[in-house]
């Protein structure tokens, strides 16, 4: 699927010195390539960034959505691309960390193949479960799914999501044998879990909290590394009993390789300067995200430890290669 929206130009703004000093922006529309449908989070941060960079800089973003194998397809589209600043890549952690260790051909290198920018936005994922299970706390969740193996059943947004590796390393890391049921997104497998036909589930906070809030789910802990604004009374899954366990996504931004480092240097200042724009920070937050803005270095050093992590437990869990 390949769907444009193009910002319509806004009046040319005065640039400040310092910034007329710096490496030249491309004269011609930049396009900011998306690797999901529209309406995502990835969708949100595209058109974010594109409005209030085009306010900025004076001249037209272009929101592309290239979707198509867990976004493998957008990823080698934007790595053929020239790395002379107009086209940049919203990238998810599934696509720079997990798509390379289970598609067989996933046809981009996550390092080699792309000019690192900044992680853009993280949300933590929230271990839910049904609100008939008899349980309130992670030591009771543990203890139930193992009297009760058969009817442990959790519901991720599909095969090597960050939802459904995460409980892979929640199963391991607690000799649990839940069942794996994927689905195409993670609305799909929160219906089930309101339904009663699944068990529990360790989901994006955007995608469960409103359930939460409504009472049709009950929040377990929260897989970040502190407690989360819109549900500060849940502990963290390392507060509640699981030391040094972590489960989430993050949106980075980054551009073809071989950009020259000036440019980069430009580009990455300009979307974090964006990012951290207190309207920018609300946007996102919305929807359930918060902002990174983080440097180029901890962009590449979070994809080398995250792919680490993620191959020890795609191998210990046998998930077979595509």
């Amino acid at each position: 699927m390949n769907r444009r929206s193009l910002f319509l130009a806004a009046p040319a703004i005065a640039i400040a010195p310092r910034a007329r000093a710096q490496e030249a922006w491309p004269t011609r529309p930049t396009t900011i390539v998306v690797p999901y449908v529209p309406g995502g989070p990835s969708d949100i941060l595209a058109r974010t960034l594109a409005q209030h960079l085009q306010a900025r800089l004076g001249q037209p973003f272009v929101v592309e959505n290239r979707t198509g194998a867990n976004g493998a397809v957008a990823a080698q589209y934007v790595a053929r691309q020239a790395p002379d600043g107009a086209t940049l890549f919203v990238a998810a952690s599934g696509i720079m960390t997990i798509n390379p260790l289970l598609l067989a051909r996933a046809g981009y290198d996550p390092i080699r193949d792309f000019t690192p920018l900044t992680v853009a936005i993280s949300a933590p994922n929230l271990l839910v479960v049904n609100p008939g299970l008899p349980v309130t706390t992670l030591p009771e969740l543990i203890a139930w799914m193992r009297a009760n193996p058969d009817k442990a059943s959790y519901g991720s947004s599909g095969i090597g999501s960050s939802e459904h590796l995460g409980m892979e390393l929640f199963a391991q890391r607690t000799d649990t044998r839940p069942t794996h049921i994927p689905y195409p997104g993670g609305g799909a497998a929160a219906t089930d879990l309101v339904s009663g036909t699944l068990s529990l589930a360790l989901l994006n906070m955007a995608t469960v909290v409103p359930q939460v809030q409504a009472g049709r789910l009950r929040a377990i802990a929260v897989g970040g590394r502190t407690r989360h604004p819109l549900l500060p009374e849940v502990p963290t899954i390392m507060e509640a009993g699981l030391p040094d366990f972590t489960s989430g996504s993050w949106h980075s931004i980054v551009a073809p390789r071989g950009m020259a480092a000036p440019l980069a240097t430009r580009i990455q200042s300009e979307v974090t300067t964006t990012l951290r724009l207190p309207e920018v920070g609300q946007r996102l937050a919305a929807t359930g995200f918060g902002v990174e803005a983080s440097s180029a270095t901890e962009l590449t050093t979070t994809i080398e430890s995250e792919t680490t992590r993620w191959r020890d437990v795609v191998r210990r869990a046998g998930i077979a290669a595509g």
